[in-house]
C-alpha cells in the first residue's frame, strides 16, 4: 500500500504484482463518512483505517528510528506522508460514481497516522475532483483494486452520510457475495487476473459500498 521497507513494505504497500497477491495480505477495519456541503454537493469523505496487528508491527519495526518500540510524532508523520504519496497511484482507494460517471478523489490535504493498542490507524480526508450534486444515484466505496488489502466495513453504520442534503436520500449498503460475483463474472475473472490483477479494477465487484438514491 505504501513505499517503505525494501522487502515487506515495498511489496505490501506498493501493491507489487506477485502470484500470491490474489488474496488479501493486509487487513483493515474501516469507517467512511460522506459529508454534504451547504451548497448541496458532496463536500468531503472522511476515512479512518485500522490495520491488523501483524502488519502494524511491521510498520513499527520500519519507522521506529530510535528503537524505543514506540512511534513518536515525527515517525507517525513519516508514515502518513509515505502512505499518502503511494496511495495516489490508486486513487486513495476511494471510488465515487455520480449517476454512473466515475469521479476521481483529490489528494488528501489532511492525512494523519496514530498507533494505538498495537494497531496502526490512519485518518484522511478526500474530496471529489469535481462537484457531485446530491441528486440521483450516487455510490461511494473504498477498496484496493489489486485485492492485496482487504478493507472491511464491519457494520452498515461504518459507512455514513452527514448533512441536510442527504435527508432526501434513500440509502443502501451493498455487500456483494463473493461466490455470486465470481459466478456472474467468470469471463473476466480468469486465472491470469488472479495471478496478476494489476491494471484492472475488478476488486470493485467485491467491495462494500454505499448507494444513495436522492431526490
Amino acid at each position: 500500500m505504501f513505499k517503505a521497507r525494501p522487502v515487506l513494505l515495498a511489496a505490501a504497500l506498493c501493491l507489487a504484482p506477485l502470484s500470491a497477491f490474489a488474496h488479501p495480505h493486509v487487513f483493515v477495519d474501516a469507517t467512511l463518512n460522506i459529508v454534504a456541503g451547504s451548497d448541496g454537493t458532496v463536500k468531503e469523505l472522511r476515512n479512518t483505517w485500522r490495520f491488523d496487528e501483524v502488519f502494524s508491527s511491521s510498520v513499527l519495526m520500519d519507522f521506529d528510528k530510535n528503537g524505543d518500540l514506540k512511534l513518536d510524532a515525527s515517525e507517525l508523520k513519516a508514515i502518513a506522508n509515505t502512505i499518502r504519496t503511494s496511495l495516489g497511484d490508486y486513487g486513495y482507494f476511494t471510488f465515487l460514481t455520480d449517476n454512473g460517471a466515475d469521479i476521481k478523489a483529490t489528494k488528501p490535504q489532511v492525512f494523519n497516522a496514530d498507533y494505538r493498542d498495537n494497531r496502526l490507524i490512519v485518518f484522511f480526508i478526500t474530496k471529489p475532483a469535481k462537484p457531485i450534486k446530491i441528486k440521483g444515484h450516487l455510490s461511494f466505496g473504498v477498496h484496493d483494486p489489486t485485492l492485496y488489502t482487504a478493507i472491511d466495513f464491519k457494520n452498515d453504520s461504518d459507512i455514513s452520510e452527514t448533512g441536510d442534503a442527504f435527508k432526501a436520500c434513500k440509502r443502501k449498503i451493498v455487500r456483494p457475495n463473493p461466490d455470486e460475483v465470481i459466478k456472474q463474472n467468470q469471463g473476466m475473472l480468469t486465472e491470469a487476473f488472479f495471478n496478476d490483477p494489476t491494471g484492472t479494477d475488478y476488486g470493485k465487484l467485491f467491495a462494500v459500498r454505499l448507494e444513495l438514491q436522492c431526490g
